[in-house]
């Protein structure tokens, strides 16, 4: 059998993330079986054990790979001439949610409470994008509102905190939402008001 190249494993363990993703968000990742996800992809059993060992590999994976999204759209927002501000940052991550993966995304706290490697991933991911929220915030204080580099790390840091706590309210109404689409209220920046 020839050897997978790094590319072509990539491009596989994506597509068993990604069926592994359809199938958590119709049935949920405690009933969703490998069986489910190894029909859901189109690959044999083989082929997904080849790449990872058991569910809560592919689980693991899962959560690394939304988190990770979550983090990327914040990518480039501190570097930016003109950041923006905190409210308009939460418009622009409340934007970016997709409702399925919001639900899995609760799936995968709920798993992070039992399960301590998912915790692990939680918890660093959700710290790394605390931190890119932080830098683009105090971008926005430095850059916009001239505000002095040695002093605004503390401001930025609470702003952090609390747009993370709205950020996470706004997936937890997608996930739970009927609609798709999100769910974004057009109030949410409006809480947020008093830092722009």
């Amino acid at each position: 059998m020839p050897k997978l190249t790094d590319a072509r494993r990539q491009m596989r363990r994506g597509q068993i993330n990604q069926a592994a993703l359809r199938c958590f968000v119709r049935n949920g990742i405690e009933r969703t079986s490998i069986a489910d996800i190894t029909a859901e992809s189109g690959l044999s059993p083989g082929s997904i054990y080849a790449h990872y060992r058991s569910k809560a590999e592919i689980v693991q994976a899962s959560a690394q790979h939304l988190l990770q999204r979550r983090l990327d759209t914040l990518t480039g927002f501190a570097a930016s001439d003109v950041p923006p501000s905190p409210a308009r940052l939460l418009d622009h991550l409340a934007a970016a949610i997709d409702p399925d993966e919001a639900r899995v995304g609760l799936q995968t706290w709920g798993e992070a409470t039992t399960d301590p490697a998912i915790r692990d991933i939680v918890v660093t991911m959700t710290d790394r994008m605390r931190d890119a929220i932080a830098a683009a915030c105090a971008a926005w204080l430095v850059k916009v509102h001239g505000g002095d580099p040695a002093e605004v790390p503390a401001r930025a840091a609470g702003l952090a905190r609390q747009l993370m706590a709205l950020y996470q309210a706004q997936l937890i109404r997608s996930a739970l939402s009927a609609e798709s689409g999100g769910g974004h209220g057009p109030t949410d920046g409006d809480l947020l008001a008093g830092a722009a």
